[in-house]
């Protein structure tokens, strides 16, 4: 049986307007212990329009010197955001990853409303969950049949 994202993402995904501070964004980042926001829609705050990381913060203006409390969220956001509906199975959802060269999936419902968000960690730690049980299988066979040949 296939794996959906929405059996493993986060579904509780912490925001924020296009308006918010740099500063802002760097601080809500801290509070929470993430490296990424999904920036929303200001009238329709279930709308996902972007993604703030980490990354951009530091590329786009600690390494340029620039004043975090000058720029905002939305001067800074990725705005090619790559979506994926929350019942796409793990599998795709790898490729997709791969093939958009992204490190998070922004996960929307059918009417596009925010659904939660899936990492790469988040993928990683499946497929390592899933190859442990894959070696249990293999350890529990090699096991039966030495049991059964002696």
């Amino acid at each position: 049986m296939p794996t959906r994202l929405k059996d493993f993402a986060t579904a509780v995904v912490a925001v924020v307007e296009p308006e918010a501070t740099a500063l802002t964004v760097a601080q809500l980042m801290r509070q929470h212990h993430i490296g990424a926001l999904v920036v929303v829609d200001a009238q329709d705050k279930t709308r996902p329009v972007g993604i703030v990381t980490d990354r951009d913060l530091v590329l786009s203006l600690m390494a340029e010197g620039l004043d975090p409390t000058l720029f905002t969220a939305g001067d800074i956001m990725s705005i090619e955001l790559v979506v994926a509906n929350a019942e796409l199975d793990a599998m795709e959802a790898v490729q997709l990853m791969r093939t958009q060269r992204v490190r998070r999936l922004v996960l929307v419902d059918e009417r596009g409303d925010l659904a939660g968000i899936v990492t790469m960690e988040d993928l990683l730690e499946l497929l390592a969950r899933e190859l442990a049980n894959l070696a249990a299988g293999v350890i529990g066979a090699r096991d039966r049949e030495f049991e059964y040949r002696h």
